[in-house]
């Protein structure tokens, strides 16, 4: 269990560390709400904060980033004109775009002399694992 938590520990940080480096002004966090954005479609501000279990004010500042980037805007939900939803602007799913793209090309250098049922059992797990 110990070499478990150290290496999911080292793996976070590379991952922090690696967006960060893909494009300094998005943050880990903000690529995960895009990203959670575009699946979903569109939600509310408080949706992403109970999917990622973060505190609603950690998901207002990066809202507010994300919207000042012009990278999400804001419509009226038309079941509950009260509320607001969050979908991604053009430029955000462009931005998404590239960004992903840039972490997968990472991931396959760092993975390439993987043997493919290494990879396959590998995103078994992660998948098991973030699922529980």
């Amino acid at each position: 269990m110990e070499v478990i938590q150290r290496e999911m520990t080292a793996f976070a940080r590379r991952a922090r560390a690696s967006a960060g480096r893909m494009h300094p002004e998005l943050s880990l966090v903000s690529y995960t709400l895009l990203g959670h954005l575009e699946e979903s479609g569109g939600c509310r501000a408080t949706d992403l904060a109970a999917h990622y279990a973060l505190d609603k004010s950690t998901v207002s500042r990066q809202v507010a980033v994300l919207e000042r980037d012009q990278l999400i805007a804001r419509s009226p939900d038309p079941d509950d004109h009260r509320v607001q939803l969050l979908h991604l602007t053009d430029t955000g799913r462009r931005l998404l775009a590239q960004v992903t793209e840039r972490r997968r090309e990472v991931v396959r250098e760092r993975l390439a002399d993987w043997a493919e049922e290494d990879l396959e059992r590998f995103a078994g797990y992660l998948v098991r694992y973030n699922a529980g």
